[in-house]
């Protein structure tokens, strides 16, 4: 079977499950399911690791981390600057403006792509926009920044560039230290600028 396809039949699964244990509530706007399928065709929600390494380093006010796995696992590890929104409180009042806001940037993490992909899911469900997912999680984050293999001599000058680009990256994160990715929960929290509430259409 495709590898892509046993992928989103794994998003479909744990959505499914995470929708029967979130609060029951009617949403002013949705997305059917029609064109959400065809949005998953689509790569271009995805942002690499590189991406989300030059957007820390760059300190890019436009662009936010979402941490979607759980507290616990968000205390041990996590991205500089991210913020803690478990994918069972996705639409916690308490949440509520972080994601969606104007001319911010959303990318949503976990340790791998599955969850992180299923959170997307949901928040486009509502019709969030600005909605994007680091591809391959935390597990890439490690294999790519923090800890990149050199090439083989025999490799193209690009992927020496390459190369040069993460151990610089490495770094500047503190090459693998988990007490310099650390937990955002010393940090502050950032401005959030609620979005004005959109108008009800029909849709299912």
């Amino acid at each position: 079977m495709n590898k892509k396809y046993v992928f989103l039949s794994a998003i479909l699964v744990g959505l499914g499950i995470i929708m029967a244990f979130l609060p029951a509530k009617k949403y002013d706007v949705q997305i059917s399911p029609k064109n959400l399928l065809l949005e998953l065709t689509d790569e271009t929600r995805f942002v690499t690791t590189d991406e989300v390494a030059h957007f820390l380093i760059e300190t890019d006010p436009q662009v936010q981390l979402i941490d979607v796995r759980t507290p616990e696992e968000y205390e041990k590890f996590s991205l500089p600057g991210a913020i803690n929104i478990p994918r069972d409180s996705l639409f916690n009042p308490n949440y509520e403006g972080y994601v969606d806001q104007e001319g911010i940037k959303s990318i949503l993490y976990s340790n791998g792509t599955i969850y992180a992909s299923q959170a997307w899911m949901l928040y486009r469900r509502k019709a969030y926009s600005n909605i994007y997912i680091m591809e391959g999680g935390l597990n890439k984050w490690v294999e790519t920044i923090l800890r990149p293999i050199e090439p083989s001599a025999t490799s193209p000058k690009e992927a020496f560039e390459l190369y040069h680009t993460r151990m610089a990256a490495s770094q500047y994160f503190g090459g693998g230290s988990a007490d310099v990715v650390s937990s955002a929960s010393s940090g502050t929290k950032p401005t959030v600028k609620r979005k004005a509430k959109k108008a009800a259409k029909g849709g299912c």
